[in-house]
């Protein structure tokens, strides 16, 4: 039994030495050994292989083709009132009654029922569909057997992720979260001196680092020179708890959220104690004079990190970004904005919170393929002279979702969990009487 002990203790060890030499140095110092890009290039070119096999065995039955949209509905580029306007071109405007005929019953029918099979918001809260399959899980597209090669390729797929990729993930996470802890809190220790602030920055970098390199991701960032600066607030569109990771593997920012207990309690506390991060009490967060001061008092100091925020306030399946809260856009800080994009091909970054925990979602991340991304550093952007806080943060969103290739949507992240508020009912019952009534109807009344 003591041999067994022993040999267990020396391969954990070898197993330490490997993971250390060979991963965790290399991502300290932020350089690379080759070991994922050949890992990257051997995994395209599996998948693109395996793509061909399935095309060509259903090639009889049909044709696979990328769209921007997978959904059972596919709606026309244009707004209802274009629409009408197209349709009521097409016949005779009536004498009297402004412009409204029987037959526009038929539209607005047509819109409500495929509003009630697959409408904008609820269909941004579930996974996107994958165009072909990436030997992770099956898709809609219900392919069945295609050949024996596949077959096995598929079960020593199964095999790398769970009995190798795994355990691999799994070390780097502990590992980099356990040093997350020790570093920040000793550094927490050494007076408010320059090289404090950067043994700071330098050991969050380095722990975000080392649990990227555990979930295999590949970044590319563009646009470096727009990165945001201290003094300023960098908005983002939210896929992941994730984003974070991708975004601090460049560069350390303050983050900004509710105080936690367990795990995730002891882990702010410790960065806390080294920089300057705005953790909220539960009480403080529905305080917004509180929430916009502290924030004021942050960007004001020029000396702190720039804060990052997702201003969706939940993730969103990195289709499209829904609306921004106008909090982060009233304080009158310099906003960098971000774009993230994910490949799902090599694995599906968003987190349907309402499906999965946050276990099992990390779980099934660390067994998938890998993480791809890229994230496009967007020239920072000022509120304009007569510009509300509102119009500030669509135009924000705007260009976001236009760098990223995302839709620009106007609703509410919120409606995932809440009803829509009447306010918001009653300006569409308005402007679905200005179409159905017309141009005609305040000359009418007069």
């Amino acid at each position: 039994m003591e041999d067994f002990w022993a040999a267990a203790i020396w391969a954990l060890e070898i197993w330490l030495y490997l993971i250390i030499s060979t991963i965790m140095i290399p991502a300290m110092f932020g350089f690379s050994l080759g070991i994922s890009e050949t890992y990257m290039t051997i995994l395209v070119q599996t998948l693109e292989w395996a793509t061909l096999k399935i095309q060509k065995a259903n090639a009889d039955e049909r044709t696979l083709k990328s769209s921007p949209s997978n959904g059972l509905i596919q709606r026309e580029d244009g707004s209802m009132e274009k629409e009408l306007e197209e349709l009521r071109r097409s016949r005779p405007k009536p004498p009297v009654g402004g412009d409204f005929t029987l037959s526009d019953c038929f539209y607005f029918t047509r819109r409500g029922i495929e509003s009630i099979v697959e409408d904008e918001v609820t269909q941004r809260f579930s996974s996107e569909e994958l165009v072909s399959w990436n030997l992770l899980t099956r898709t809609n597209n219900d392919f069945q057997y295609i050949s024996l090669k596949l077959t096995l390729v598929y079960g020593l797929g199964i095999f790398v992720r769970y009995c190798i990729l795994a355990p691999l993930r799994i070390t780097l996470a502990c590992i980099g979260l356990t040093w997350l802890v020790i570093g920040t809190s000793a550094v927490g220790l050494l007076p408010n001196w320059r090289i404090k602030f950067w043994l700071s920055e330098w050991v969050h970098v380095m722990c975000y680092r080392i649990c990227a390199r555990g979930l295999s991701a590949t970044i590319r960032y563009h646009n470096r020179e727009n990165k945001p600066k201290k003094g300023g607030i960098c908005v983002a569109n939210h896929t992941s708890p994730i984003d974070i990771v991708i975004l601090c593997n460049d560069g350390c920012y303050a983050m900004v959220g509710q105080v936690h207990g367990g795990l995730m309690g002891v882990i702010q506390r410790a960065m806390v104690r080294s920089c300057p991060h705005v953790w909220f009490e539960r009480a403080e967060m529905k305080d917004r004079h509180l929430v916009t001061k502290r924030l004021k008092d942050h960007v004001n100091d020029k000396t702190k990190l720039p804060i990052l925020i997702f201003p969706e306030g939940t993730c969103v399946n990195n289709t499209s970004v829904m609306m921004f809260k106008k909090g982060s856009f009233e304080i009158g800080a310099t906003i960098y904005p971000v774009a993230i994009k994910y490949d799902l091909k090599f694995g599906d970054a968003f987190w349907n919170s309402s499906k999965y925990s946050m276990v099992s979602y990390l779980l099934r991340m660390m067994t998938s393929w890998a993480l791809v991304c890229n994230v496009w550093y967007l020239p920072a952007m000022h509120q304009q002279e007569g510009e509300d806080a509102v119009q500030f943060a669509n135009r924000v969103k705007s260009a976001i979702a236009h760098r990223g290739g995302l839709v620009d949507l106007q609703w509410d992240g919120g409606l995932k969990r809440a009803k829509v508020k009447e306010s918001f009912k009653e300006q569409q019952q308005k402007q679905y009487s200005s179409m159905v009534v017309g141009d005609d109807s305040s000359s009418n009344s007069d």
